[in-house]
């Protein structure tokens, strides 16, 4: 499959672009910065910036699906970036006649983490969560068949293929994940069709 990536750069991006090209796709990055992607042989390299609605409309055409690991540089402070990279996306995707959609957002999006510990954690987050919720309703609307990845903490842990999915809600009694598994799973539920139109929870 003709595939676009974009953050592939970061954590779970890096480990995405090599999984993909091994698992046979054709994997484009698009990248702001070129040097920083691990995996370059195989791949097409696009540069570009997510925030640019012409650059991520253009690098979107001629591909069969679109994958987002994009992250916020704001860290925790208020920010609209992933709303406004999600809409340059969702927009792109429609005028090229791209449906297929592989989002890497966050657990607590949905507000389904239980517990103390699991409000604690949604209220440090409450600012990159509501930015990962306007990214994903955005994407809802034009109909994409859609799969959302939505991993409990990441961790640069080794992969393991043995991580738990919840399709409501988290997998209980865990509170992490390798970003290794999280790009596992994401290639996975590319080309398996269990996965369309859904919001799966990831867990260790």
């Amino acid at each position: 499959m003709k595939i676009i990536v974009f953050g592939a750069t970061g954590g779970v991006g890096q480990h995405f672009v090599r999984m993909a090209v091994e698992a046979g796709h054709e994997v484009t990055a698009f990248v702001r910065t070129p040097d920083k992607l691990q995996t370059k042989e195989g791949i097409r390299i696009i540069q570009g910036d997510a925030l640019n609605a012409e650059d991520v409309a253009s690098a979107i055409v001629g591909h069969e699906a679109v994958i987002s690991c994009l992250g916020s540089s704001t860290g925790t402070k208020k920010s609209n970036q992933l709303e406004l990279m999600g809409k340059n996306i969702a927009d792109g995707m429609s005028s090229a006649g791209v449906k297929r959609l592989v989002y890497c957002a966050s657990a607590g999006i949905n507000k389904e983490i239980p517990g103390f510990s699991g409000k604690l954690m949604m209220k440090l987050l409450e600012n990159p969560l509501k930015d990962h919720r306007a990214a994903v309703d955005y994407y809802l609307l034009k109909g994409f068949v859609y799969t959302i990845a939505r991993p409990l903490g990441l961790k640069d842990e080794e992969l393991s293929t043995s991580y738990k999915e919840a399709f409501e809600g988290v997998p209980p009694k865990s509170y992490s994940i390798s970003r290794a598994s999280v790009a596992h799973f994401m290639v996975k539920a590319l080309s398996d069709s269990q996965y369309n139109n859904t919001s799966v929870g990831l867990a260790k």
